[in-house]
């Protein structure tokens, strides 16, 4: 017997590769690593990685976040915002910590306390992720 109900989730990291670009909205339930280009937003209930080749420009909204990478975004971090010494940041953070590393560029605003009520609310909206669509067997 399985110890796993076909029910349980499973921890899963999802990426957009290096000399991929996409355009529109991501919203996941596991980590993301993004080492591609992104234009759009981008929401996780996990960790969100920027690989040294990624770019990322619109929102992100995670619980943590690594960036390594090039961003021009808004970013809200529930928890920790880690800024590598490759990374280059031109936006607005809110997050409840931040480290960033020696040689890295930031340009923008930081807000850095419990994060304000309407920001939680925008929050909560994008990182709601409907349920899946009822699929229908078909016996052949």
């Amino acid at each position: 017997m399985s110890k796993h109900s076909t029910n349980d989730i499973s921890p899963s990291i999802n990426f957009l590769a290096n000399g991929t670009s996409m355009a529109g909205e991501i919203k996941s339930n596991g980590d993301f690593r993004i080492d591609g280009t992104l234009e759009g937003s981008i929401s996780s209930k996990g960790k969100i990685v920027v690989g040294s080749s990624g770019k990322v420009k619109g929102e992100i909204v995670c619980q943590n976040a690594d960036i390594s990478g090039d961003i021009k975004a808004k970013i809200v971090v529930h928890e920790l915002l880690t800024l590598k010494s490759t990374a280059v940041l031109n936006g607005d953070i809110f997050t409840k910590k931040l480290a960033i590393e020696p040689g890295a560029y930031f340009t923008g605003t930081c807000n850095m306390h419990d994060i304000p009520g309407n920001v939680k609310d925008e929050i909560q909206k994008k990182t709601e992720i409907p349920a899946p669509k009822e699929q229908t067997k078909v016996n052949v």
